[in-house]
C-alpha cells in the first residue's frame, strides 16, 4: 500500500559521460539538466518499487523542475524524493537535488503505475501498426 511521505534518495558521482557537452544539450562540461532529469525519476520510481504488487512498476507522466546550479565533472550529486500525493495510480512527489556545495534544482515529478508486462506489450504493439518510414 502506498501512502504519502514514502521518502527516496539516490547519490553518484557526476561523470563526463554525464555532461552537457557529451549528451547534447549544450556545450559545458557540467551535469546535464537530463541527466539530473534521470536521477529524479530513479530516485522516485525506486522508493516505492517495494511498495508495488508483484508485476507492478511505475512510469514518469511528468516533471517540473527548475535546474539552478551547475555541478562539475567529479562532483557527487544526490536527490531526495517525498511521495507528497496518492490518487490510485496516479503519483506525485517533491524532489530536491543537491551536490557537494548545495542545492542545484527542485521541483516535481508525478509517475503512474502500470502492470509491467501489459503496458510493455502496448508499447511493442505500437511497431505492428507503425506506418514505414521514408528515408531520403
Amino acid at each position: 500500500m502506498l501512502d504519502k511521505g514514502i521518502k527516496g534518495r539516490t547519490e553518484q558521482l557526476v561523470t563526463a559521460d554525464m555532461s552537457a557537452d557529451r549528451i547534447g544539450s549544450g556545450l559545458a562540461k557540467v551535469f546535464a539538466t537530463p541527466m539530473m532529469v534521470a536521477l529524479i525519476e530513479r530516485t522516485c520510481s525506486d522508493s516505492v518499487q517495494p511498495f508495488l504488487a508483484d508485476g507492478e512498476s511505475t512510469v514518469g507522466t511528468h516533471v517540473d523542475i527548475k535546474h539552478t546550479a551547475a555541478t562539475p565533472i567529479g562532483m557527487t550529486v544526490w536527490c531526495n524524493s517525498e511521495l507528497e500525493f496518492v490518487d490510485g495510480p496516479r503519483l506525485t512527489f517533491r524532489v530536491e537535488v543537491f551536490d557537494e556545495s548545495g542545492p542545484v534544482g527542485y521541483g516535481t515529478h508525478k509517475r503512474y503505475i502500470v502492470n509491467g508486462a501489459k503496458f510493455q506489450a502496448k508499447a511493442d504493439a505500437k511497431l505492428l501498426h507503425a506506418a514505414p518510414q521514408n528515408i531520403a
